[in-house]
């Protein structure tokens, strides 16, 4: 299904927000994740279905000055 991760159009065969974080490589990163402009705790990623068209947006930490 297609998809927009942090804007870029995306296919993925992923069916949840913690399923798509994995295909992407972030597997237990800490990050901020939310699916069509809501929030989602990292508790909650295996319970959000994602379909065509989601937006999902994942936010990583940065160090700096």
């Amino acid at each position: 299904m297609k998809i927009m991760i942090n804007g870029t159009p995306t296919e993925t065969r992923a069916e949840t927000l913690a399923a798509v974080l994995e295909e992407l490589g972030f597997g237990d990163a800490k990050v901020a994740t939310a699916v069509n402009e809501d929030f989602v705790p990292a508790a909650q990623r295996g319970q959000v279905s994602l379909a065509p068209g989601d937006r999902v947006e994942i936010v990583t930490p940065r160090q700096g000055g």
